[in-house]
């Protein structure tokens, strides 16, 4: 066998979690439709790639499955594991993890947020907007006619994570 264009056969049984990942992100990016954005690419043991994606109008699992079949049928026929030695998870990060990219704070505008600072400390309200260097949110102080509203600007760099708060 002879590899492909982007890397000889040979060295597909030696890349590195980041090389593998570096092939991967070259294929799937052309697949990428609409607003269709890549958050992450992890490498689990046993070649496990679990891909994570969004989009600013919402990613349902139709697009994840059919992203999922196209880049796995890619991955097959460029032989990167020959035995068929692997396996690709394509989805959503879903609330439980942080945000990555600053596009995702655009796209989670009007939302609650939990941030957790570097100190550890966390800020709970509204995500009301966010620029390059900051975010702001917004959170009710006090109770009933006590309540008070409160616009909170934070800088990234202070920023340990952010989360979608979920309240039922």
């Amino acid at each position: 066998m002879e590899g492909n264009g982007i890397v000889p056969f040979f060295f597909f049984n030696t890349m590195s979690n980041e090389t593998q990942i570096e092939i991967v992100k070259k294929l799937l990016t052309p697949l990428l439709e609409g607003d269709i954005f890549l958050v992450e690419i992890k490498v689990k043991p046993i070649n496990n790639f679990k891909i994570y994606l969004d989009a600013d109008g919402g990613l349902g699992i139709e697009k994840c499955i059919k992203i999922n079949r196209a880049l796995y049928k890619q991955m097959e026929e460029m032989g990167m594991y020959p035995d068929g030695d692997f396996s690709l998870e394509v989805s959503s990060p879903g609330t439980e993890e942080p945000f990555k990219l600053h596009r995702q704070y655009i796209k989670n505008i009007e939302r609650n947020v939990e941030v957790t600072m570097n100190d550890s400390t966390k800020k709970e309200g509204k995500l009301m907007a966010a620029d390059e260097n900051n975010i702001t949110i917004e959170f009710t102080e006090g109770k009933g006619k006590k309540a008070v509203l409160h616009n909170l600007s934070i800088p990234f760099t202070d920023i340990k994570q952010t989360k979608v708060l979920i309240k039922f």
